[in-house]
């Protein structure tokens, strides 16, 4: 059984056939399902960003679980493993595959990314090789945090995030208070958050945000928002993770970047922006973008196993697997507020 996504605000458990098992593939009992944004766009539009849902579709990609059957020439993981899994499925054939930046290939096969089916179902198969056994110290839910947790960490490497740099975070919501979490274990010694909403910035101090900022939504206000940043932050900002991706987010990171620093772009807010780009330009503050990430399940299982990071405080709602419980935590997802990560225990 599965979490269909079947017309607009219409989610149905109905009945899911597995594909088989080849000889690299796994067999894994589904334990933990995490909510994000994108699943809330799908379930609420139908699309997110270009890609749009033509046919029913199983919903979910956040997900950790344990190995139920495994193929013939599996040797990484055996029946009984706990497992985090990665979602995408790349060619490993393309110059981008080959290059090493997998996550960037034009044949990506992703859970819940139209035509491909998700997670949020009793059992998946899935390669083996992108199934990581979990240490016995981290559990099924902080395996499922892995996903979000891994656009935080694939952040910090584009941006070289590190002991010297002071960096600033625009949005407090999911994305970015992992990215928060992961630029504080990769060594970043000062750390400001910036977000409209005085809750979202109080659980981003609870985590270990030095600074947090509350602003306004007018886009007039940019100036003035880059002034109280600034001055915020005693200091200058060497890298900005805008991980909301509005106009005005991405306004105020430029502008508030030192010269030389670095805007990297997580969220994806609005498609298309018009930005103070030219005098950014004139600064050199380089504009690095992220789509999703690659080869961070086993740095993000290293710092859950060492406690050089806690995600279990961003957790905040828990369901079933029942019609109900799947109606009740995604209206609880998308009405935000006191939900974070909302988080299915199947």
């Amino acid at each position: 059984m599965a979490a269909w996504l079947v017309a607009v605000n219409t989610l149905k458990i109905q009945p899911f056939k597995l594909p088989p098992l080849g000889p690299h593939d796994v067999k894994v009992r589904m334990k933990a399902v995490g909510i994000c944004g994108s699943d809330v766009h799908y379930l609420k539009t139908l699309q997110c960003a270009h890609f749009v849902v033509k046919e029913p579709m199983v919903i979910g990609h956040e997900c950790a679980g344990i190995i139920e059957e495994v193929g013939s020439e599996v040797r990484n993981v055996v029946v009984g493993d706990p497992v985090a899994i990665e979602p995408g499925i790349s060619c490993w054939r393309c110059d981008h595959c080959k290059s090493g930046r997998y996550n960037l290939c034009p044949d990506m096969k992703f859970f819940a990314t139209p035509p491909v089916h998700g997670s949020l179902a009793n059992q998946i198969v899935h390669p083996a090789d992108l199934c990581f056994k979990l240490p016995d110290n981290v559990s099924l839910e902080e395996g499922a945090m892995c996903e979000p947790l891994s656009v935080g960490v694939h952040a910090c490497r584009r941006a070289n995030a590190g002991p010297e740099t002071n960096v600033l975070i625009m949005g407090a919501g999911p994305i970015g208070l992992v990215t928060l979490l992961a630029a504080r274990a990769f060594g970043a010694p000062h750390i400001a958050i910036v977000d409209v909403d005085e809750k979202r910035l109080a659980v981003a101090k609870s985590i270990g945000a030095d600074l947090c900022v509350k602003i306004t939504t007018d886009t007039q206000d940019v100036d003035e928002n880059v002034t109280r940043i600034q001055e915020a932050m005693d200091g200058e900002i060497d890298i900005t993770f805008d991980c909301v991706g509005f106009t005005n987010t991405m306004s105020t990171a430029l502008k508030a970047t030192r010269a030389g620093g670095k805007v990297c772009l997580v969220g994806m807010g609005h498609n298309d922006m018009t930005v103070p780009l030219t005098p950014a330009a004139a600064r050199e503050v380089d504009v690095i973008g992220v789509f999703r990430y690659k080869n961070t399940w086993p740095l993000c299982i290293e710092f859950l196993r060492s406690g050089k990071i806690d995600v279990k405080p961003l957790i905040t709602h828990r369901f079933g697997f029942s019609q109900q419980d799947i109606e009740e935590a995604f209206e609880t997802s998308a009405k935000g507020g006191s939900a974070i990560k909302v988080m299915f225990n199947l």
